[in-house]
């Protein structure tokens, strides 16, 4: 039997919300991306580039009101990739640790 040891420390919440994703590789390169869940130290999502392990990435995003005082708020988290995986279609699925997260100021519309 070939089981993976859960090595998360946080409740994830599985939610699938937009991320921006900006890389250094190519510098300022912006994709877009998809989560599929979030917690207050990790998050994996689905992108259409492949990401390398050990990049440095900034993501944009609304978190889901579990992991706020109960209210959706935008974020931008400065993670660091984990692992990248074969994902559906032509996505890759990538683990990343949120190394900081600033909460963004709200623009009034």
């Amino acid at each position: 039997m070939n089981s993976k040891t859960d090595r998360r420390s946080r409740e994830r919440f599985a939610t699938k919300v937009p991320v921006r994703v900006r890389g250094n590789t190519p510098p300022d390169a912006e994709l877009s991306a998809q989560t599929r869940d979030v917690s207050t130290n990790g998050i994996f999502l689905y992108t259409p580039s492949r990401m390398a392990e050990g990049s440095d990435v900034e993501l944009v995003l609304i978190l889901p009101p579990e992991l706020t005082s109960g209210e959706k708020c935008w974020v931008c988290c400065h993670a660091r990739v984990l692992r990248v995986e074969e994902g559906l279609g032509n996505d890759f699925g990538v683990a990343a640790e949120i190394r900081r997260m600033e909460v963004l100021p709200e623009i009034p519309a």
